[in-house]
């Protein structure tokens, strides 16, 4: 997920406990990278929770340590399609443009969902005085940049060095289309308080963000790309959150194996028939809960999920339209072309234009 991370982290634990839960943490972080290093094309077994992890994700996070005392509200007109914000000393407030303020109190986390814009501060009355630009450009209401005047040191920024209230945020710039069918399905607003999801990721990170090793930033990419699916996962695991149909459609023993089957081997050739037999049920079945559970035929799911997995495939630059038809079961170039304009309506090459690649 190429992108720029801004995390606001209010948090506090035993050093301990972080020590402990950051070993753990660590080693599974190496075992990612590891995996990264082998054939490019492998999706076995992915899911969309997992293609947060795997496609295009933070690279070079930007990671802030902010620190408030008294009266302070920023504007955050950034339009980043998923920003992440926790706390860990005192509380803040999140007022998204034409909607409820929501209240962010210590070791609770939230997750705003772009181009909407909106304040954070320590009141919702209290008038913003700096505003985040696209890029995370910081700037006061004239227009003077205040990444240097604010600064309180490594990966740390804001108006005290022991403010009331200590936060950080992160921002992704870009999210890969894997990634992108959870995050439409979110509202402006995710808030998950310590009693709604159990992760020690959100102190680690807060431990973390103030080293300076050898290799830090990309320990850092991967610890927020880890709580952004860990948030992700409890909040979708709630009656309330609404969660696409597929999504839901999941925890079916039949229908659940169908979607795991198409989204883990995209380049299979499926057909509802073989779909049917290792689901464990006949055709008509499967077709008939298919339609049921996830409001469209298999088919027409498995032709969706290819054209999202070969999107993000070709925002690399190294690769050709003939090598991503063949990870997602089209026998051609043009098969695969003549398929993504159908969906997308627009060709392959222009999608990587369209993304920069």
């Amino acid at each position: 997920m190429d992108g720029v991370a801004l995390v606001w982290c209010i948090h506090r634990v035993s050093d301990e406990s972080v020590d402990v839960s950051m070993a753990e943490t660590i080693e599974s972080i190496r075992e990612r990278l590891d995996r990264r290093r082998a054939p490019a094309y492998r999706w076995g077994g992915m899911d969309a929770l997992e293609g947060l992890l795997d496609g295009p994700r933070a690279r070079g996070a930007f990671l802030l340590r902010t620190s408030w005392s008294g009266p302070w509200a920023l504007r955050v007109l950034a339009e980043s399609p998923l920003t992440v914000l926790a706390a860990a000393k005192g509380a803040f407030w999140i007022v998204p443009d034409g909607l409820d303020p929501v209240h962010v109190g210590p070791g609770d986390l939230a997750i705003t969902r772009g181009p909407d814009h909106y304040v954070t501060g320590d009141d919702p009355a209290t008038e913003p005085t700096i505003e985040i630009h696209p890029g995370q450009e910081c700037r006061s209401l004239s227009g003077e940049p205040l990444v240097e005047t604010m600064s309180l040191g490594l990966r740390s920024w804001g108006n005290h060095h022991d403010g009331d209230t200590v936060m950080m945020v992160g921002a992704y710039h870009s999210f890969g289309e894997i990634g992108d069918r959870l995050v439409r399905a979110l509202p402006p607003v995710v808030h998950l308080t310590p009693g709604d999801w159990d992760s020690a990721l959100v102190p680690i990170m807060c431990n973390e963000v103030m080293k300076d090793h050898p290799g830090q930033v990309a320990v850092l990419d991967r610890l927020l790309d880890l709580l952004v699916v860990a948030a992700l996962r409890s909040w979708f695991d709630r009656p309330e959150a609404e969660a696409p149909a597929w999504y839901r459609a999941q925890s079916d023993p039949v229908v659940g194996t169908a979607i795991r089957l198409m989204q883990g081997n995209p380049a299979e050739p499926w057909t509802v028939a073989r779909l049917a037999a290792e689901s464990g049920v006949s055709r008509p079945v499967l077709a008939r809960r298919f339609n049921e559970l996830v409001g469209e035929p298999p088919m027409s799911f498995l032709t969706s999920w290819r054209i999202d997995v070969a999107a993000d495939l070709l925002r690399r630059p190294d690769t050709t339209v003939g090598a991503v038809a063949q990870q997602v079961g089209y026998s051609t170039p043009y098969a695969l072309s003549t398929a993504f304009k159908r969906v997308r309506g627009i060709s392959p090459q222009e999608h990587r234009e369209l993304v920069g690649a």
